[in-house]
């Protein structure tokens, strides 16, 4: 590339180990889909479009306990919203209209936005596309393979532990000092105190309303 960032193949190169681990992520929530009824063309159409394992995850997990269909999409936006600051951040290094930028910037997760920063400010605009497309598309096909392929069993599987795990994981990851730390535990208590008295996914929602309150630092 003529401005010295990396490329395409870098990007896909750097992203196969994802990919992998995208695969079997996506296998487990097309399975769990399966259990808690959603149809399989839905599964596999949400995995195309939303691209967001904590967002379809929460959805699912609102669903599967009994939620309305609002308080999937209000979970899984909730838990989705940390691609604002990723999306301002990266929108820069982006190119051509607001309408292109946006298209381009639905390549973003996780792992390609953080492995695409240069350390300057400016992402590297075609490995992020690489990285991001080498586990776009195991992502498709693992949850195609969890909705069609009619042996796997969740419980056998031991996928129906997916769920708290995956959000564990976040939570771990994301808990790195004291204030971190009280507003989890804050969101932890208010989920709990919510679960026997309120709608399924209301409590997920309070605490991650509550959680987003509590992170905001003051100017």
């Amino acid at each position: 590339m003529g401005d010295g960032g990396r490329g395409w193949r870098e990007g896909v190169r750097d992203g196969a180990p994802y990919g992998g681990a995208a695969f079997v992520l996506a296998v487990s929530f097309g399975v769990v889909a399966t259990d808690v009824g959603m149809p399989a063309a839905a599964a596999i159409v949400m995995s195309a479009l939303v691209y967001s394992g904590s967002g379809q995850f929460a959805a699912l997990g609102i669903a599967g306990a009994g939620g309305s269909v609002a308080a999937a999409v209000g979970a899984a936006a909730l838990v989705s919203s940390r691609f604002l600051p990723m999306g301002f951040a990266l929108g820069p290094s982006l190119r051509g209209s607001r309408l292109r930028r946006a298209l381009e910037g639905q390549a973003t997760v996780d792992a390609s936005w953080a492995m695409a920063a240069r350390g300057d400010g400016r992402y590297d605009r075609e490995y992020l596309f690489g990285h991001s497309a080498v586990q776009y598309v195991p992502w498709v096909l693992g949850t195609a393979a969890g909705v069609l392929v009619p042996a796997l069993d969740s419980r056998a599987l031991g996928l129906d532990a997916v769920f708290p795990a995956f959000f564990l994981g976040l939570l771990v990851a994301e808990v790195r000092d004291r204030l971190r730390l009280g507003v989890a535990l804050a969101g932890a208590g208010i989920a709990l105190a919510l679960v026997p008295v309120a709608p399924p996914g209301l409590p997920v929602l309070a605490a991650s309303a509550a959680a987003l309150v509590g992170l905001r630092r003051p100017r």
